[in-house]
């Protein structure tokens, strides 16, 4: 196993033709989640200007799904990405991908998403097939570097983060091909089943921080451990994973409710487990914490949507995907951001407002439509997580973009 060198420090002086000695390549967390965040204020933007009626839709597939596409493979995706290649640097101790080709990796990216807007005469949908093609590469690459990355240190704790990418890349796949074919009602409960994988990969990554994060973060001395609890957890969330596929398309017959009431009550208990009233204090802590509420309660919601018309299955699912996913994607990247780069765990007050502001787009777009009118509540939703991600680039983006603080590299 290969060491990295620690100590060795970024050159003082940088000359714009380095390209691969920039900052923004040390490691895979920087122009992902710079990505990340562009991507989710322009796409939104133009999600809720579609709403709003001041921009038209062009392409051949619904617009609905190009939004899905764009916040689960694309936002979620690179987010998980530039994490995990980042981690398991610090896991196993192997060198991640940086440089010039972590600059092809984010490049490739870029192109998936230009992609969708490719329109040429007399080849149809051939923009579905460019993106397939670009997010297909983007990802293979990925898994193969984070794959290599843990095989080299025979680190088995981590396989599952091979297999979890894996499927997702699967769905991305599946979902395209199925747009293609114009089979879109299949091609949504796609989208639900890999919401479901990022909900099992976020089960995981919270497992292992958030109780570590709260104790060092409010300086208690014992962290709360749960491993037969997450050990539970982990594999009540594949069969959840794999019966809501089969039930979504093949036996239409399969109840499922009953497997989200059963996830989102594991959920709750390990969410009251984990709770300490500090962690309000704590803006990197109340954040995650929030987004683990959130899991709970909107599979829970979920669970009710199959046997009552009080609340729509998209509704609840929305609290999962806003509440969660993106809640803890936006306190994750802070946070990494900021250690990461040898800065402290201290955020500014307008980090703390771009929290509550994603938290509020949860809670608007999952509970408000039963109350307000559906569109209304979509459009606030939207500018409350534009707004929550344009405030989260003014204070990261900088961060991202300049060297470690200590000098080192990464």
């Amino acid at each position: 196993m290969k060491v990295i060198n620690l100590t060795e420090p970024m050159p003082k002086k940088i000359h714009v033709y380095q390209l691969s000695k920039w900052p923004v390549w040390g490691l895979a967390f920087r122009p992902f989640f710079l990505g990340a965040g562009i991507l989710a204020v322009l796409s939104m933007s133009y999600w809720l200007l579609i709403l709003s009626g001041y921009a038209s839709w062009q392409l051949t597939m619904p617009a609905t799904l190009w939004h899905a596409h764009e916040m689960l493979f694309g936002f979620a995706g690179v987010v998980a990405m530039g994490f995990l290649l980042t981690a398991a640097q610090t896991w196993t101790g192997v060198p991640s991908v940086s440089g010039i080709k972590l600059c092809l990796l984010s490049v490739t990216w870029v192109i998936a998403r230009g992609s969708f807007f490719v329109d040429v005469n007399g080849i149809s949908q051939l923009n579905l097939y460019l993106v397939g093609g670009f997010q297909l590469v983007w990802w293979l690459a990925g898994i193969a570097i984070l794959t290599d990355m843990l095989l080299q240190a025979k680190s088995r704790h981590n396989y599952l983060f091979i297999f979890i990418t894996a499927m997702l890349c699967a769905c991305n796949m599946i979902f395209l091909s199925l747009v293609v074919l114009q089979k879109f009602s299949f091609a949504l409960s796609i989208v639900d089943t890999a919401v479901l994988l990022m909900v099992l990969l976020v089960g995981v990554v919270a497992g292992r921080v958030v109780p570590f994060f709260t104790a060092r973060g409010l300086n208690i001395t014992e962290q709360v451990r749960s491993p037969k609890l997450d050990k539970l957890l982990l594999f009540s969330s594949l069969f959840a994973i794999a019966w809501y596929f089969l039930s979504q398309l093949f036996f239409n017959t399969l109840s499922v409710g009953w497997v989200f009431a059963w996830l989102a009550t594991l959920h709750f208990y390990r969410s009251i487990l984990w709770w300490h009233a500090g962690v309000l204090k704590v803006p990197l802590l109340w954040s995650l914490h929030f987004a683990y509420w959130a899991l709970a309660i909107g599979l829970a919601l979920i669970a009710v949507s199959f046997y009552s018309p009080l609340i729509l299955f998209k509704d609840a699912l929305h609290l999962v995907t806003v509440g969660t996913i993106g809640l803890m994607i936006l306190a994750m990247m802070v946070r990494v951001s900021h250690g990461h780069t040898s800065r402290p765990l201290q955020v500014p007050v307008l980090v703390n407002v771009a929290f509550m502001l994603i938290a509020g787009a949860a809670i608007v777009r999952a509970l408000l439509p039963a109350i307000l009118n559906h569109h209304l509540a979509w459009q606030l939703s939207a500018l409350l997580w534009v707004l929550g991600f344009i405030l989260f680039l003014f204070h990261c983006a900088p961060i991202l973009l300049k060297r470690r603080v200590d000098g080192r590299p990464g």
